[in-house]
């Protein structure tokens, strides 16, 4: 019987063991979070979509500091531009916290959808290494929640944003666990 393992390259496979706990904590740490948002998927929402603008907030900001120090660059009014539209981005979706979360959740969807596909294809990729089911049922669960969000849609965007990214780190979370125990 050969062993699972020997599916991994030889490199990954030490880069696996050698950072087993800092997965596993990964793991641990994505799973609590996601318990949390899923008590409290009003606040989850909300807190999603305002750290969405505050990084709109913060590109924005590094953009229009750089059109300003090239200012004898011919594109540096188009940078300054592209910057004040990701500031005004950033202001929206960060101070008018129940504003957008239609939008941010078709978003949400789509992420949840590719990163199903992702994950259900490296864990039937791996099909001989342990806790690759894990794997598989995560990126199951990933897709059932982007369909389940579309379906819901207009009404459940108030709440489901942060039920959905509670669920999806718990698998996420789960996953990650598995794999640290496997190596």
């Amino acid at each position: 019987m050969t062993d699972p393992l020997n599916q991994f390259p030889g490199e990954l496979l030490d880069r696996l063991r050698e950072n087993r706990g800092r997965i596993f904590w990964l793991g641990v740490i994505l799973s609590l979070i996601g318990l949390l948002l899923i008590v409290f998927p009003v606040v989850g929402s909300i807190l999603t979509k305002v750290m969405i603008g505050w990084v709109f907030l913060l590109a924005g900001a590094v953009m229009l500091w750089q059109a300003f120090q090239a200012r004898r660059w011919n594109a540096a009014l188009w940078t300054g531009l592209v910057a004040v539209l990701h500031l005004a981005l950033g202001v929206y979706l960060s101070f008018f916290p129940l504003t957008g979360l239609v939008g941010l959740t078709i978003l949400m969807a789509a992420l949840f959808a590719i990163q199903g596909v992702v994950e259900l294809w490296m864990g039937l990729t791996h099909r001989a290494a342990r806790g690759w089911v894990w794997m598989v049922l995560s990126g199951i669960a990933s897709l059932v929640l982007a369909f389940l969000l579309v379906l819901g849609l207009p009404g459940a965007a108030m709440w489901a944003l942060g039920l959905m990214v509670g669920l999806n780190l718990l698998t996420s979370g789960i996953g990650f666990i598995a794999l640290s125990r496997s190596v």
